[in-house]
């Protein structure tokens, strides 16, 4: 079999499984935070905690839950890791530095994973499982409860109440992220992942070298690190390790479990405001916008001229071997537009359009398919815009699911967007203009600047990978870095919320003939060229400047 048609045929059984378990999952997820009933084990965290699952919450009070808990997360996981040498199974590991335990505190916290460090020489068994491994759980919770919030915006009416948020974050948690994680797991084992809490072994090489091997419990993390698109491996090369990533087939289902959640949304979203075409419409946005990347990259690196591409069928510098080509631009792709940062290849190596068109599906926002719940907010929010356009170009005034888009709902709408590409370019900027970019650089040129850009891109947008060759753990970066993560994860939750509770107070708006059908064909292509020239109006200029500038330079 050629690799070409390996490739199709793997893309073609990747979205095969994920529609087929859009619905039953995404109903599922609807279902639980829709539920009026409290499991046992959750009455006794919400008592532990003191809150009353039941207490509807507008959006001020959702949102200062959102924080507070967030705010405790910081705290938490910084103070783990500068005393994770006086706690069990610390491995004989010295405390993670100031700097450097602010900004792993602040990446895990904002479901980034940013990691300026390498896994299995900096972080104690327990800093892995009871520090990183948690916020991956608890930082996906978040995500989702946040974007239902947006969604009951949508379906309520005449009420301030988005629901409660330590009911979501609860539930989510329970009854969605801890058994999926856990059936993952499973399987991951069985594949030949790791899991145990073993100590370092020293082993002799072929060369008769000394090479330190460390253990842990690694099918467990890496489950829910793609689960709840958080990225963050256990080991240095994460899904390059065959420790997290053994085979062919793990590789495939890694990709799927960090897709799975994020494209099931929008059936939840469907489901939860009474109209399946309106969730048809969303991920059809999604998948427009992921599969055109991925025939993107794939074509640029296969083609990419020279002789030793020729030879190995492929641009293989810094691909891993056992899954080629093809599947490394899959699980590039993949991890670059759902927020998650996991990596089965540097993408540093990829060539310099390839290499820019991973850098736009973060500057899209991540919103295809998105990160767990960021994503379907953040398409959501484009939505609005996309409706607003349209509403100008007829002179209409308009509404989105029977809500009006007024001046309010736009100016939040547009706060939202201008977020994320005010801290990416302000921190590039900074970087280049105070030498603190260039030292951190491998390659010079374009492709250095690339590196610093990428850098910047991935921490404000909250996904977590990164140009390999980009030297982040020094004090500046890793400070800059990590009030990126933090700014650009909570600040536009604000907004969010914000645009919800002002939803959910309007009254619905019975729909005429010159409503806007936004389940057709025509809106998904309206909201899909939104997001492009938005988005390419506002990056264009420091594309130009990387990865533009290196391709056609190649």
């Amino acid at each position: 079999m050629s690799p070409v048609l390996a490739d199709v045929l793997t893309v073609v059984a990747l979205t095969g499984a994920l529609a087929l378990v859009h619905r039953p999952l995404g109903d599922h997820m609807a279902a639980v935070y829709c539920s009026k009933k409290h499991l046992r084990v959750e009455r006794w965290i919400y008592r532990a905690v003191g809150a009353n699952p039941d207490t509807e919450m507008r959006w001020p009070v959702y949102l200062r839950g959102v924080l507070a808990f967030s705010a405790v997360g910081v705290l938490f996981l910084y103070l783990v890791q500068r005393v994770q040498d006086k706690l069990p199974l610390s491995l004989g590991f010295k405390p993670v530095s100031p700097d450097q335990a602010f900004n792993t505190a602040a990446s895990f916290v904002s479901n980034t994973n940013w990691q300026s460090y390498a896994g299995e020489t900096a972080m104690s068994h327990v800093t892995q499982t009871m520090g990183l491994a948690v916020q991956n759980f608890v930082s996906a919770a978040v995500g989702i409860a946040v974007a239902v919030a947006l969604v009951r915006g949508f379906a309520r009416s005449r009420t301030g109440g988005l629901g409660n948020f330590w009911a979501d974050l609860v539930r989510g948690t329970i009854r969605i992220l801890i058994p999926l994680s856990v059936v993952a797991a499973v399987v991951l084992i069985a594949c030949g992942a790791i899991q145990n809490f073993g100590d370092i072994h020293t082993v002799t090489t072929l060369t008769g070298d000394k090479q330190s091997i460390s253990p842990g419990a690694v099918a467990s993390q890496e489950a829910i690190k793609d689960i709840g698109t958080n990225g963050g491996g256990y080991f240095n090369a994460n899904s390059a390790h065959p420790f997290e990533n053994p085979d062919g087939f793990t590789n495939w289902l890694e990709i799927f479990l960090l897709l799975v959640i994020p494209f099931s949304l929008p059936r939840t979203f469907a489901t939860m405001v009474g109209s399946a075409r309106q969730g048809y419409a969303i991920v059809a946005a999604m998948g427009v916008i992921w599969l055109a990347a991925l025939v993107a990259v794939t074509w640029l690196e296969y083609a990419h001229p020279g002789t030793a591409s020729q030879l190995a069928g492929g641009s293989m510098e810094g691909k891993e071997q056992r899954f080629g080509e093809g599947n490394s631009s899959l699980f590039a792709v993949s991890t670059t537009m759902t927020s998650t940062g996991s990596v089965d290849s540097f993408h540093d190596s990829f060539q310099g359009l390839s290499g820019g068109v991973l850098l736009l599906g973060m500057m899209l926002g991540e919103i295809a398919p998105g990160g767990v719940g960021s994503g379907l907010y953040g398409m959501l929010v484009m939505a609005v815009i996309a409706v607003f356009i349209a509403g100008l170009m007829v002179g209409r005034t308009p509404e989105y699911l029977g809500k009006k888009i007024g001046s309010r709902e736009i100016k939040l709408a547009a706060c939202y967007i201008l977020i994320t590409p005010a801290l990416v370019l302000t921190g590039t900027a900074l970087a280049m203009a105070l030498g603190k970019g260039v030292p951190s650089m491998t390659n010079h040129g374009a492709h250095g600047f690339s590196e610093v850009l990428y850098a910047y891109t991935s921490a404000s947008n909250n996904n977590g990978s990164a140009f390999a060759g980009f030297g982040a753990d020094t004090t500046y970066h890793n400070t800059m870095l990590g009030l990126c993560m933090l700014l650009g994860r909570f600040l536009p939750m604000v907004f969010v919320l914000a645009l919800a509770g002002s939803l959910a107070e309007q009254k619905p708006i019975p729909a005429t003939a010159g409503t806007l059908r936004t389940e057709k064909p025509l809106f998904t292509g309206l909201l899909v060229g939104a997001i492009v020239i938005i988005t390419g109006l506002t990056f264009f200029p420091a594309l130009a400047l990387g990865p533009l500038a290196e391709g056609l330079a190649s």
